[in-house]
């Protein structure tokens, strides 16, 4: 194929990869509308003050059941912290985000 032959099929082939500008900026006045209502209830979810006291609760359980089944202080106190992180899901999603964005410093 001669040069100049796949100067404009590398044009023509840009040209569909192209968004229109129009279109792009209806996306984002979208994504900008409704991403703080999902990160809002996401939150809310995770923190909220219903979810708060359902996990304390859980901890709570966890912690004395642990006791009355005879372990000591410390070995309650460990396995319960375990316990909080496995139940902490905010945690985990940011663990998460921050374990694949350390390679790219």
């Amino acid at each position: 194929m001669r040069t100049q032959d796949k100067t404009q099929v590398k044009r023509m082939t840009d040209r569909e990869h192209q968004m229109d500008p129009e279109a792009m900026k209806e996306m984002l006045e979208a994504f900008s509308e409704k991403i703080p209502t999902i990160l809002n209830g996401l939150t809310n979810a995770i923190y909220g003050k219903d979810a708060s006291a359902k996990f304390g609760a859980a901890v709570a359980d966890f912690y004395k059941t642990l006791k009355e089944s005879g372990m000591t202080d410390e070995q309650a106190f460990r396995l319960t912290e375990q316990y909080m992180s496995s139940l902490n899901i905010g945690g985990m999603i940011a663990n998460a985000v921050g374990k694949g964005h350390k390679g790219e410093d």
